[in-house]
């Protein structure tokens, strides 16, 4: 029986093809924006939360107060940190290390190419082991650098391939090559591995005191960030309150007007990814309303389809069936086409999704823009446009099944 009504619901629909197809439109352009949109911003938040995979849950990450959303941590600051503070962090309990992070940038050129990069610190003496440990440093192809490489840099693992975000050079570069920053000889000393994050397999390293000989870090002891290795991760919320209230006196602030920020990589991810779905949210309602849209659409096509029936209604109940039977009949309907034109939209989703994610990456030459559609998206924008397509057909389905036969076969409406 159900078999029956969905063929003679398709037979409908396919009768009035055009209609069939304009009543659609809204339904799947709702569910392709929900789709794209949701992909896309899914895509984003992997690429971006993959970029703190890496760092350990016992390490503390300080800086300044930051206005300058678009440099580094720390740049544009207008009470910057400063070099002294590491010494005095150090003596807090549970601290088993700190040191200052310092990140500024330079021009680093190759066999005639060159491009504008970020340029990380690397501490010296007893912090140097434990700075590889808690950013997991591996070469693929040279070595570590040592206190001794005073024109010996690190470069990321993308610089092997030759291929680096917004820069391509004509060729790798490996661990023995030389090149010029800010327009001075350096060796690579060693590739990283990769890390699959453009903060490292971009980056360039230097030692701290390189930095500041090569004008790359200032002089005048302003810090990017401090970061702090604790020796019982447990203990780690005390610890960062210890560290607050220190940072409070010596900055002479009070607690509610901090000029800085006290965070492990886990309160960063939080907060980042609360940010994202804030937008993915914002975006998601914007399509839902496309979706309404398509919804009402839905109701008028079933209203005229029940006006222009009225005398197929009242043969159909002058030969026995029944008002249920009539109600199926235009509810299943009005759900098929909710859910053709859900399909329709989820194909177009995956095609904008994935199709806008392989335009960024080659336009931006990075990984960051990317997408991820789940089977769970997938059937969740199926079902609802289902159910878009049900809820709405319910009134002219309710309206068809209450027909009189005698009036309807008489073609009163």
């Amino acid at each position: 029986m159900f078999r029956d009504y969905i063929s003679l619901a398709v037979r409908s629909l396919t009768k009035r093809r055009l209609r069939t197809y304009l009543t659609m439109i809204g339904i799947f352009i709702g569910i392709a924006a929900v789709v794209s949109l949701i992909g896309l911003g899914q895509g984003l938040r992997i690429a971006i939360t993959s970029q703190f995979g890496f760092l350990g849950t016992d390490v503390l990450s300080i800086q300044a107060a930051n206005i300058n959303f678009a440099g580094a941590p720390g740049q544009g600051a207008p009470n910057p940190l400063n070099d002294t503070l590491v010494d005095k962090i150090k003596k807090i309990n549970n601290v088993e290390a700190a040191f200052n992070r310092y990140i500024g940038s330079c021009t680093i050129e190759f066999k005639g190419n060159q491009k504008i990069e970020f340029v990380v610190s690397v501490p010296g003496k007893d912090d140097r082991k434990i700075f590889e440990r808690i950013n997991n440093l591996k070469v693929q192809d040279g070595r570590l650098l040592t206190d001794q490489d005073n024109k010996g840099l690190l470069l990321g693992s993308n610089y092997l391939t030759g291929v680096t975000y917004g820069a391509t050079f004509s060729k790798p570069i490996h661990a023995g090559d030389k090149v010029l920053i800010n327009g001075k000889q350096f060796d690579v000393i060693g590739i990283l591995e990769k890390k699959g994050s453009f903060m490292y397999d971009d980056a360039i390293w230097m030692n701290d005191d390189t930095m500041l000989n090569e004008g790359i870090r200032p002089s005048n002891g302003a810090v990017n960030i401090i970061s702090v290795k604790v020796k019982d991760v447990n203990k780690i919320i005390q610890t960062q309150q210890d560290i607050e209230k220190l940072l409070r006196k010596e900055r002479n602030v009070k607690a509610g007007e901090e000029d800085f920020t006290v965070e492990t990589p886990q309160k960063a991810l939080e907060t980042l990814n609360s940010t994202l779905f804030a937008v993915q949210l914002f975006v998601t309602i914007i399509a839902l309303i496309s979706l309404l849209v398509g919804g009402i659409g839905i109701m008028n096509t079933m209203y005229t389809a029940v006006l222009e029936r009225t005398k197929e209604i009242g043969i159909m109940k002058s030969i026995g069936a029944k008002n249920f039977t009539i109600f199926t009949l235009f509810f299943i309907e009005s759900g098929l086409l909710g859910m053709i034109g859900g399909a329709i939209g989820v194909i177009l989703g995956l095609i904008l999704a994935y199709g806008l994610a392989f335009i960024g990456s080659i336009a931006l030459g990075s990984n960051l823009i990317q997408a991820h559609v789940s089977l769970g998206l997938i059937f969740g924008a199926l079902a609802f446009s289902f159910v878009i397509g049900t809820v709405f057909g319910v009134l002219p389905a309710y309206r068809a099944s209450k027909l009189h036969p005698v009036d309807s076969l008489r073609g009163v409406k």
